[in-house]
């Protein structure tokens, strides 16, 4: 389960939807029309040949071009977050996510390494291994069953692993009930990591696609078929970009979280805990009753000088 796209945004024709269906979509069809037009599959390839067949194309057939590729940017849009769960590494059960998981898991005792500290180190190091744990924590779940077989993956998993943890929270299911009380400078700082993120991840995906069908494409074609490293690299990139996405985007997280969970309780209307413990209490069966369907906190607190309703 990833936390991010359980409150996905509504598709409202805005920026995101460009940049997350439509722009990657239209890069792919093009790369693949120009190739086409230049001649594959075949032996005789010339870039020539697809810029006179891309200058003599008429306003019908450009139309087509363009409502296909829409149609297919639309179809594919509700598998977005089948898009992100892919890139996650699928399940940790997966076949072949065993050496995967071993790699990451190497990573990770390695990073972890970093922030042990002997008896006496200079104020340097401490400061070294401080950052170290502050990366470990961002990167990787602390649970070895959590952790996933790529980078993408074991962001995500920490993020669902630590946020909230300190005061008693499950961030899975506390995160679908928080997100509608955010305000809106919250909401746009933690919108605008989630896009990120779904833009580099489809961008990924629609590369690496586009690359096997280039390679398919140029097979016959000798050295052409380098041209297929084109959206190889882009996937390359636009997976490291996704990365360093969900990175912003699960600080974003943490921060709502930690600044807005008692919007969460007043909205629930339950009483304000008095102290960290009451609230690691009243925290846990909550998410207990969202999580397992235990009975929830009884006690309810209501406004004593509610609004009138409006029109009174």
């Amino acid at each position: 389960m990833s936390l991010g796209p359980v409150v996905p945004k509504p598709l409202d024709g805005s920026v995101r939807f460009f940049a997350v269906a439509y722009l990657p979509t239209y890069a792919a069809t093009l790369f693949v029309l120009l190739l086409v037009w230049a001649g594959a599959p075949g032996a005789d390839v010339c870039l020539r040949r697809a810029w006179r067949t891309a200058t003599a194309v008429g306003a019908g057939q450009a139309v087509w071009i363009v409502v296909g590729t829409s149609v297919v940017a639309v179809v594919f849009q509700p598998f977005q977050l089948a898009v992100v769960r892919l890139l996650e590494g699928g399940r940790p059960e997966a076949l072949g996510a065993g050496p995967l998981r071993a790699l990451q898991r190497r990573r990770r005792a390695r990073l972890a390494a970093r922030t042990e500290l002997a008896d006496e180190q200079s104020p340097a190091q401490v400061q070294r291994a401080g950052a170290a744990a502050a990366v470990l924590r961002r990167r990787y779940p602390l649970p070895d069953h959590l952790l996933r077989p790529t980078a993408l993956g074991n962001v995500l998993a920490a993020l669902r692993d630590t946020a909230g943890r300190d005061h008693g929270w499950d961030a899975t299911v506390a995160w679908p009930r928080l997100y509608p009380v955010l305000g809106d400078r919250a909401r746009a700082v933690v919108d605008d990591g989630r896009d990120s993120l779904d833009a580099a991840a489809r961008l990924c995906v629609t590369s690496a696609v586009t690359a096997l069908v280039s390679a398919a494409l140029l097979l016959r074609s000798g050295w052409w078929v380098l041209l297929a490293l084109a959206p190889a690299a882009v996937a390359l990139l636009a997976y490291h970009g996704a990365v360093q996405a969900a990175l912003t985007y699960g600080d974003a997280v943490r921060a709502a979280l930690e600044l807005h969970r008692f919007d969460l309780l007043r909205a629930l209307h339950l009483p304000l805990p008095d102290s960290l413990q009451e609230e690691r209490t009243l925290a846990e069966a909550l998410c207990l009753h969202w999580r397992q369907g235990l009975p929830p906190p009884s006690r309810y607190l209501h406004p004593v000088d509610s609004p009138p309703p409006p029109g009174t």
